[in-house]
């Protein structure tokens, strides 16, 4: 590594600003990617979608690596860690995706927002980690919440309501097991491993719903517009997750943790001016508990790294 000039230190007020800025730029791109997704119900299957989307971000990582570090910079430390990365982003993908396909974006949304209440709960399973004093009540408030947000539409949608759960529940599984291979690569070379192995997790998955012969899983020849909006949602995606690395780069975790919520008020209001799905009592009520479930908790948890408590997964 070559050394270079230190830069003159930045006021910590303005690290903290523009840690932020980073962090509502890139969870409002995550938004407007998922709308964009949602654009394409009835075009094409969510796992297709989904499939389609990671072979685009798994080749644009893969030239960014090529270019920066050459063949070299191709690696894959701890294989089957990271088999398991990309094999939970591919569930918690195809979870999402068909969930906003059947529902309203902010309904989908905010049940997936009990993601750091399940982290807590899987770092204590499978870390060992000792959870908050009262992640008790960081459950209950979450998963009341839940149950307010489906309460209005469960008889309509019938199981697809689990949907946003069995996402929420993958990506938590992400979360530890991204804990267990931190320091093995660069943040680079963890996008393009985990890109990798959900690509070739979502191809078999999109092709076994095709030969299933359930109708909402067969898939045709996409459009050009299709193709496009996958192309468009790999690369908001990509870049979104670049920007909120900067935030963290920036500031803490613990710091930028609370503007994650930025993107469920963005599917709202993009739910309500583009898809005429104006939220009911219910799903703002049931939104609100389970938000106010994963402040508790990272309130806790920050509290708990400050008195010498080793850090949880679900940070």
């Amino acid at each position: 590594m070559t050394s270079e000039p230190v830069p003159p230190p930045v006021k910590p007020k303005d690290n903290n600003a523009r840690a932020l800025l980073y962090a509502l730029a890139g969870f409002t791109l995550l938004a407007v990617g998922d709308s964009i997704v949602k654009s394409m119900a009835g075009q094409w299957p969510g796992t297709a979608v989904a499939a389609l989307r990671y072979v685009f971000g798994f080749a644009g990582i893969s030239a960014l690596i090529a270019l920066k570090e050459g063949a070299g910079g191709f690696r894959c430390p701890k294989p089957w860690l990271q088999f398991a990365r990309g094999f939970s982003v591919a569930c918690g993908s195809i979870g999402f995706f068909l969930a906003i396909f059947l529902m309203p974006l902010a309904d989908a949304t905010a049940i997936t927002f009990v993601n750091p209440v399940l982290a807590a709960i899987f770092s204590f399973l499978i870390l060992k980690e000792r959870p908050p004093a009262a992640l008790g009540l960081s459950i209950l408030l979450a998963f009341t919440g839940v149950l307010l947000v489906l309460r209005p539409n469960v008889a309509a949608i019938g199981l697809a309501g689990v949907l946003p759960l069995f996402s929420a529940s993958a990506m938590a599984l992400l979360m530890v097991f991204n804990r267990m291979v931190a320091g093995t690569g660069s943040a680079l070379l963890m996008q393009w491993l985990i890109s990798g192995f959900a690509t070739l997790t979502l191809i078999p998955f999109s092709l076994a719903g095709h030969v299933s012969g359930l109708d909402m899983l067969q898939i045709g020849m996409p459009s050009l517009s299709v193709i496009l909006k996958c192309a468009i949602v790999a690369a908001t995606a990509s870049t979104s997750h670049f920007l909120i690395f900067q935030a963290t780069a920036h500031a803490s975790a613990g710091r930028i943790a609370p503007m994650t919520y930025v993107q469920l008020l963005v599917a709202i209001v993009v739910g309500y001016l583009f898809y005429d799905n104006a939220p009911d009592v219910w799903t703002l009520s049931g939104a609100a508990l389970i938000i106010l479930g994963g402040l508790v908790l990272w309130r806790l948890q920050g509290r708990a790294g400050r008195s010498g408590a080793g850090p949880n997964a679900g940070a």
